[in-house]
């Protein structure tokens, strides 16, 4: 990875836990942009699960070049570290007035962590358009567990944000947020390039941690989406709480006294 580190905040790295991606609009320069559709209708080598970023990627490759982009190096180092490995990359293709889109899914199984995440790095080298399609994400949905397209029945859900976005755009997904890609009802081919990414160290204060203690960490992490129900809602913000305590290394932070009340064992303490 680079070694000019453009590493988030903390500020962002909660809005991530909370919205569950991170956009990174029109960050990859023209020239690369314009490569990237030689690269992709020439077909990318496969990668076998979990090898390391280098090997993966020799040196001068597109997509060695594209994840070493300081702005892409520095979000990555922040949300996964040093040294992650790639899980799989594959380029998806939308061909123009096919009329089909994906369900509404989850990537791979039900994914039970509560201290480690998968990022997905997407990345758009043309405009998208609305008539384009682009990629439907539900945000702050990424910590309510599902199998894969156990979601695909539902078809539109408040709150919801199709992407539009600048060519050269890159979105940092956690690895559980509910997507599918749009119908393209446009004339032209739609383009996106995914590389899913394995941590390798804990991911504890990775980011730049000047502002650990923001107000607006917790304002962040505090934030309800239209699809909540007030109960259920309490869950995805618990959900991030018991992330957040891992990720910031801060076992006592909590957002209206819910993890505190529910993690109280006076037996233990009695005992200790």
């Amino acid at each position: 990875m680079s070694t000019t580190r453009q590493l988030l905040s903390t500020v962002q790295v909660a809005r991530f836990v909370a919205h569950g991606f991170l956009r990174l609009d029109g960050i990859v320069p023209r020239e690369l942009n314009e490569e990237a559709l030689g690269v992709f209708a020439a077909g990318l080598p496969s990668v076998p699960y979990g090898t390391p970023v280098p090997k993966a990627f020799p040196e001068g490759s597109f997509a060695r070049r594209l994840v070493e982009l300081p702005a892409v190096a520095g979000a990555l180092e922040s949300l996964v570290g040093v040294n992650p490995t790639v899980d799989h990359h594959f380029v998806h293709t939308r061909e123009p007035r096919e009329g089909s889109a994906q369900p509404l899914h989850a990537d791979a199984l039900i994914d039970l962590r509560t201290d480690a995440f998968d990022v997905q790095l997407m990345y758009y080298p043309q405009a998208v358009t609305a008539d384009m399609g682009g990629t439907l994400i539900v945000p702050g949905s990424h910590l309510r567990r599902t199998n894969e397209s156990d979601t695909g029945r539902y078809q539109n859900l408040r709150g919801q944000a199709r992407l539009t976005c600048p060519a050269g755009t890159v979105i940092l997904l956690h690895h559980g947020i509910w997507h599918g890609g749009r119908r393209n009802d446009s004339d032209i081919v739609r383009h996106m390039y995914k590389i899913r990414l394995n941590p390798t160290v804990p991911q504890v204060r990775l980011w730049d941690t000047g502002d650990l203690y923001d107000p607006a960490v917790r304002e962040e992490l505090g934030h309800f989406f239209p699809w909540y129900e007030q109960a259920t809602g309490r869950l995805e913000i618990h959900n991030r709480i018991r992330l957040w305590r891992f990720l910031a290394a801060d076992p006592d932070f909590d957002i209206d006294y819910w993890a505190t009340r529910i993690t109280n064992r006076p037996a233990q303490r009695r005992s200790a």
